[in-house]
C-alpha cells in the first residue's frame, strides 16, 4: 500500500511535465526525447456560460453528411451526424494552423515572404517575396479570408518547412485527443492521408475559443489589410453566418471538391454557447444547415 501510494505521488508530480507544446524553435523543429515533434498543451482559460441540456424540440433536418453541436463550456455533445467518419475537411483545418501558430512563439514576429510560400492554389492574398509582414497579421487574415499563402509562410516561420509544421499539426491534435485526424498541411487543400471527423473539428474549434486573440480574429467581419507596396485591399470573412445571425461570433470556412462545403461556426446567446460543425454539405445548405442548427442549440429559455 505504501509503495502504491509513492508511486502516485511521483506521477503527480511529474505528470504535468510530460505535456509539451506546439511552440518552440522553429529550425530545427523542437522534438521530445523520442525524436517526436514536442507539443505543449497550452490551456487558456475558457469564457465562463451556462452548461447547456440537450433541447426538448428535435433537431432540424441536416444535409451535410456529417455534424455535430457541442456545449462549448461543458464539452456535451447536444446532437451527432455521422460525427466520427473520417473525411476531407477542407480550411477547417486552419483552426489547427491557428492554435500552431499562437502557440509557436512570438505572435509579433516579422515574417519574410519566400518564393516556396506562394506555391498552392487559390484562395490567396498573392504576397511576394521578399514583403514582410507580422504573424499576428497574417494569422488573422488566414481566419478571415483563409489565403493558402498566407498558411503556407507561417507554417514554414514557425516550423522550418511544411513538413514539420504538418508533424506539429498531428502533435497538437493528438494532445488535444483529436484521435481521428491526420494532417499533411496548413491549408486543407486535398491531400491523400488526410483527413479529420466533425468531432475532432469541434476538439479543435473549442480549443481555440480559448483565445480571446482568436476569438478576435474569427469574429472579424471585414478587415483591411496593407501591402509593403502601400496598396491595400478589403478582406471580407468567408463565414457568412457571422451577418445572417447576430449572435454568431465566428469560426472558419472549408471548401475543395473532395470536401465539400464544410463549416465550424460558434454562437453566443444568453450567456450560453455552442460549436456547429458542418461538413461535407453543398452550397444551398451548408448555410442553412449552420444556421439551423445554432438556433435548436440557441433560441431556447435559459
Amino acid at each position: 500500500m505504501v509503495h502504491r501510494l509513492f508511486r502516485l505521488s511521483i506521477l503527480s508530480v511529474i505528470a504535468p511535465l510530460l505535456v509539451v507544446s506546439c511552440g518552440g524553435n522553429p529550425d530545427p523543429m523542437p522534438r521530445d526525447g523520442t525524436g517526436k515533434p514536442k507539443v505543449n498543451v497550452n490551456q487558456p482559460q475558457m469564457p465562463s456560460h451556462q452548461p447547456l441540456s440537450i433541447p426538448a424540440n428535435a433537431p432540424p433536418p441536416v444535409f451535410a453528411e456529417s455534424a455535430i453541436v457541442v456545449d462549448i463550456g461543458t464539452g456535451r455533445v447536444l446532437f451527432a451526424k455521422n460525427a466520427d467518419v473520417q473525411r476531407q475537411v477542407a480550411s477547417t483545418q486552419k483552426i489547427m494552423t491557428a492554435l500552431c501558430v499562437l502557440e509557436g512563439g512570438n505572435i509579433d514576429k516579422p515574417v519574410k515572404i519566400e518564393a516556396s510560400d506562394t506555391l498552392c492554389e487559390p484562395t490567396k492574398l498573392y504576397l511576394k517575396p521578399g514583403e514582410t509582414y507580422t504573424r499576428r497579421n497574417l494569422l488573422q487574415v488566414l481566419m478571415v479570408k483563409s489565403a493558402n499563402d498566407v498558411g503556407r509562410a507561417l507554417a514554414r516561420d514557425v516550423a522550418g518547412n511544411q513538413e514539420n509544421f504538418a508533424a506539429m499539426m498531428n502533435a497538437r491534435a493528438a494532445a488535444l485527443g483529436m484521435r481521428q485526424s491526420r494532417f499533411q498541411n496548413p491549408h486543407g487543400l486535398t491531400e491523400p492521408n488526410q483527413y479529420s471527423t466533425a468531432r475532432d473539428m469541434a476538439i479543435a474549434a473549442r480549443q481555440a475559443y480559448r483565445s480571446p486573440l482568436l476569438r478576435s480574429f474569427i469574429a472579424t467581419r471585414e478587415m483591411t489589410f496593407a501591402y509593403n507596396n502601400g496598396k491595400t485591399i478589403k478582406l471580407e470573412n468567408t463565414n457568412k453566418i457571422l451577418k445572417t445571425v447576430p449572435y454568431c461570433n465566428g469560426m472558419k470556412t472549408g471548401t475543395t471538391n473532395a470536401a465539400g462545403r464544410c463549416l465550424v461556426c460558434t454562437g453566443e446567446l444568453d450567456n450560453r454557447a455552442v460549436i456547429v460543425v458542418v461538413l461535407k454539405s453543398n452550397t444551398a445548405n451548408v448555410w442553412k444547415d449552420s444556421e439551423n442548427l445554432l438556433r435548436w442549440a440557441l433560441e431556447r429559455k435559459a
